[in-house]
């Protein structure tokens, strides 16, 4: 391995021309000090016009700040709460796309990146890194950018799957600011009662894809009894960190990566990036894989557990926004949709609560004008929330919306079963399942 020589970000940053568009690895795992000396340049008018890419990042957030309007604009594939109202009040912008296609947006050339800036852990004695907690689609910005720079930090795991030569950097910086955690998320009384009508739907052997959140704990804190769980999902914390621990999820029944857990970002504890530390038992994928359907599919009994903003009456799954209000993306839910349901034996869930914190019912008559459609209702399938669980494949319109009157809040009930019979006639009230 060739001896490595660091510079300041100032100097690595230097390198990045106006005009450039510009990977940030996410999540966790924000190179934060490349983006401070990105701020130093902009506040000397040093640089212009650059565009940034990124799945959700944590912390803080200057490329989509006002002040920095027509220096930096933020093209996010997620939106996170960093950037949530920037982007609402159009000083920043969303890019839709399903996760795994993101990585195919540099590959393929649509978007020319003049930069990647990325966190990456100390060296192994082949001279290659990993890329921690996000691997994401940061192979791919590191492939192809005109200009790679990469921080070197101890916090950052070396975790197995996809690694990185020290060869492709252009520039290497040093810095040891710890990566963001988040805590766990005690789930309400209403997200037990889901988890465990969620956790009727998995069966011992299963392959399980579910997020982060107090829900997913709650689904989690429901399995404790099962067994020989598989994982393969794009992201996981502390509440799947439990049952791998306590053995029950160990990839015995896994077809492909057998034995493995599959991911390829990570928010969680401490102890969750220091469980991935040089484990071969986690694999740490580019999305490209992580979030194929035709990989997905190779497990069998696949089950993926999504959740919704909201579903009309016909299935149509919002989980992007509200009304016209961007609220985080499309995310990898139709990824993991399709895959669960190529599966053999497997299932779709889309699990929510049936109304907001505010009282709102979640399962509407028609979607907020503006919304975004994340699941068609062609894909829909299973749908959860406190009162139950339906499986809407292969029901007609008027049977998805007795269906899904049937798990919605009790309340809501008598003016959706209203809509309905508005929409489709006098006959739906004669009709039964």
């Amino acid at each position: 391995m060739k001896p490595i020589k660091f510079v300041t970000a100032d100097e690595a940053v230097s390198h990045i021309p106006s005009g450039s568009h510009v990977h940030l690895s996410s999540v966790a795992s924000v190179p934060h000090c490349l983006i401070a000396a990105l701020c130093r340049r902009a506040d000397a008018g040093d640089v212009r016009g650059l565009c940034f890419h990124h799945f959700h990042t944590e912390g803080p957030a200057p490329y989509s700040e006002p002040r920095y309007e027509g220096i930096f604009f933020d093209q996010g594939f997620f939106v996170g709460p960093n950037v949530r109202a920037n982007v609402n009040a159009g000083y920043a912008d969303y890019l839709p796309v399903h996760l795994r296609e993101s990585q195919a947006l540099y590959r393929s050339g649509c978007i020319k990146l003049g930069a990647a800036l990325v966190n990456i852990s100390r060296p192994d004695k082949e001279g290659r890194v990993s890329l921690g907690t996000s691997v994401d689609c940061s192979v791919a910005a590191i492939e192809t950018a005109d200009v790679v720079i990469g921080v070197m930090n101890p916090h950052v795991p070396f975790s197995h799957g996809d690694l990185v030569s020290l060869d492709q950097f252009d520039y290497l910086v040093e810095d040891d600011t710890p990566l963001v955690t988040a805590g766990f998320a005690e789930p309400t009384p209403t997200e037990v009662l889901i988890g465990k009508n969620c956790a009727a739907l998995v069966d011992d052997g299963d392959c399980i894809q579910m997020g982060i959140g107090a829900l997913p704990n709650a689904l989690a804190g429901q399995l404790g009894s099962h067994k020989n769980l598989g994982l393969h999902t794009e992201m996981f914390a502390d509440g799947l960190l439990r049952l791998i621990k306590a053995g029950v999820i160990n990839g015995a029944c896994k077809k492909i990566d057998t034995g493995k857990v599959v991911a390829s970002f990570l928010l969680g504890s401490q102890e969750v990036y220091s469980f991935i530390d040089d484990n071969p038992a986690v694999l740490m994928k580019d999305i490209k894989y992580t979030n194929d359907p035709w990989v997905i599919a190779q497990n069998p009994h696949m089950k993926s557990i999504n959740s919704a903003v909201e579903v009309d009456l016909t299935g149509q799954v919002v989980a992007d926004s509200i009304g016209q209000r961007i609220f985080s993306g499309t995310g990898g839910q139709l990824d993991f949709v399709r895959g669960a349901t190529m599966s053999e034996g497997g299932k779709s869930i889309i699990a929510f609560a049936s109304r907001t914190a505010k009282g709102k019912g979640k399962i509407v008559p028609c979607i907020n004008p503006g919304a975004g459609v994340v699941t068609p209702r062609a894909d829909a399938h299973w749908v959860v929330t406190e009162y139950g669980a339906v499986d809407l494949y292969g029901r007609s319109l008027q049977e998805r919306a007795k269906l899904l009157i049937g798990i919605a809040h009790p309340d809501d009930r008598e003016a959706l079963d209203r809509a309905a019979f508005e929409r489709f006639g006098p006959h739906y009230h004669h009709f039964s399942l």
